[in-house]
């Protein structure tokens, strides 16, 4: 078997020993710039690109480096498509639902309100048709994604009131990302998209009643605890947040085979070590946060019914609409059927009674 071959069939540590090769010592010097979407202080969503980052040094011997950006050092958060699609930088980590402004189906590439959990959505774009589909859709904007990151099943946010049915919904400004706002807005909500960094001063100053991040472990980071003490759950807008690097097409494409091959390695690593920090770090970091004050509640049945007959509607409209939309998520839908199936006699079930067991 080739080395080209070898690189193309192995895992993280099979290229990182062929990287000692005198063939990767002979690739050209690639300096690229990341543009992140997340702000230093989390180490585990922002983490990710500077995981990625190593692991490309490391394969290439220190050939391939690339400089991990914060939001504001060269672009805003919420620049990342455009500054990659332009080629102001090579790469980009971010949240594809930040982006639906420009087009609906961005939101599908992180989580759409009772989409899949973070397995289906792995086993959708690696072993079904997402990763080819959202290859497609991106070639519009000159992007090459990879999958790079996921949070998991999220919590539901902060509120200074508690919610007890959908009428407490009505009127509350909230902070919460991307394409979840368009339900929670027919609900009759004022969704506000306000980068990670900004979110503590905004519930702070009321300038918003209530905020989503993620869960414990960077909620705790950000401090929300201090200044809403309602921590709902579950977020049923993001059942497993997805997280991309997005490269720029002509960068991805001058690198040569060896280099592309690193790169998909490199995400993989990232995509995989990111969830593994989340859900070692949420236990210990919910108990802490319950020892601040918060009190942990349920989001109501009737509040989660509302919420999924609106979504369920929104998909219809959009999918009459939107042909991107309709191609990518009737796939989408398609392939969460038949997972929810299996998981329904299986993880669901063990799950289920592993909570209640007493170990």
């Amino acid at each position: 078997m080739d080395r080209r071959s070898v690189i193309k069939h192995a895992g993280l540590a099979g290229i990182l020993a062929t990287a000692a090769a005198p063939a990767a010592h002979a690739q050209p010097t690639v300096r690229w710039r990341l543009t992140s979407s997340f702000p230093k202080s989390l180490d585990t969503i922002h983490g990710g690109a500077q995981v990625f980052a190593d692991a490309l040094k490391a394969m290439s011997g220190g050939k391939f480096e690339v400089t991990v950006h914060a939001p504001g050092e060269l672009v805003p958060a919420f620049g990342v498509v455009d500054a990659v699609q332009q080629g102001t930088v090579e790469a980009g980590h971010t949240c594809a639902y930040y982006y639906f402004g420009k087009d609906d189906t961005f939101a599908i590439g992180t989580a759409i309100p009772f989409g899949m959990n973070s397995r289906q959505l792995t086993a959708w774009y690696y072993e079904g048709n997402g990763l080819k589909l959202f290859r497609e859709f991106y070639d519009q904007y000159n992007i090459v994604n990879f999958p790079g990151g996921n949070t998991g099943a999220q919590m539901g946010g902060w509120y200074r009131k508690e919610i007890k049915s959908p009428e407490d919904i009505k009127g509350l400004k909230m902070r919460i990302g991307g394409f979840a706002g368009k339900v929670l807005s027919r609900l009759g909500a004022v969704p506000q998209n306000i980068p990670g960094g900004e979110i503590y001063q905004a519930l702070e100053k009321g300038t918003i009643d209530a905020a989503e991040w993620i869960g414990p472990y960077d909620d705790e980071k950000l401090g929300f605890y201090k200044v809403a003490k309602n921590y709902y759950y579950p977020g049923w807008w993001e059942g497993g947040a997805e997280v991309d690097f997005y490269i720029n097409k002509k960068a991805y494409n001058d690198l040569s085979a060896e280099y592309k091959a690193m790169v998909q390695a490199a995400a993989s690593h990232a995509h995989v070590e990111m969830q593994a920090k989340y859900d070692a770090q949420n236990p210990a970091a919910l108990k802490r946060l319950v020892a601040n004050g918060a009190k942990v509640l349920a989001l109501p049945k009737s509040v989660m019914d509302a919420a999924f007959k609106e979504a369920m509607a929104l998909y219809d409209e959009l999918s009459k609409s939107n042909p991107n939309w309709r191609k990518v998520y009737t796939d989408y839908r398609n392939f969460q059927r038949d997972a929810n199936l299996w998981f329904r006699f299986t993880e669901a079930r063990f799950d289920s009674y592993m909570q209640a067991a007493k170990l």
